[in-house]
């Protein structure tokens, strides 16, 4: 396809339609790049904010564990905890060491009933 010259200039003005198509084709792929960053960066916040919680309930269900003084089970315990508007599953258990005074007491968090757990943390409790 022939440019179109300017009646007074005499220049060639204008692009023609290959050449916007190819702008407008790169133009896309860059406002599709754009989109997808976007949505993987609020995805990743999502789970971070979820992985945060459950530490932070995690944390609070050892000291509670703690703070009892009581000799834990081995058998997991499950509680339901409601907390940022979610209800979480917290479970804990106790797992014998070498030393018969002391415990390791291992404590699960997860968003959903019997579902892969986002936090988990160890402690070790002395007998009481």
């Amino acid at each position: 396809m022939k440019a179109i010259k300017h009646p007074l200039t005499g220049n060639d003005s204008g692009m023609t339609l290959l050449e916007v198509l190819l702008a407008l084709v790169i133009l896309s792929m860059a406002g599709l790049a754009v989109m997808n960053a976007a949505s993987g960066a609020i995805n990743n916040q999502r789970y971070l904010q979820d992985k945060t919680f459950a530490l932070w309930i995690a944390s609070n269900s050892l000291v509670e564990l703690k703070l009892q003084k009581k000799w834990p089970s081995e058998t997991w315990r499950e509680e339901s905890i409601d907390f940022a508007g979610s209800t979480w599953s917290s479970r804990y258990q106790s797992v014998a060491t070498g030393d018969n005074n002391f415990k390791a007491l291992d404590v699960e968090v997860s968003d959903k009933k019997d579902g892969k757990a986002l936090a988990y943390l160890r402690t070790y409790i002395v007998k009481p």
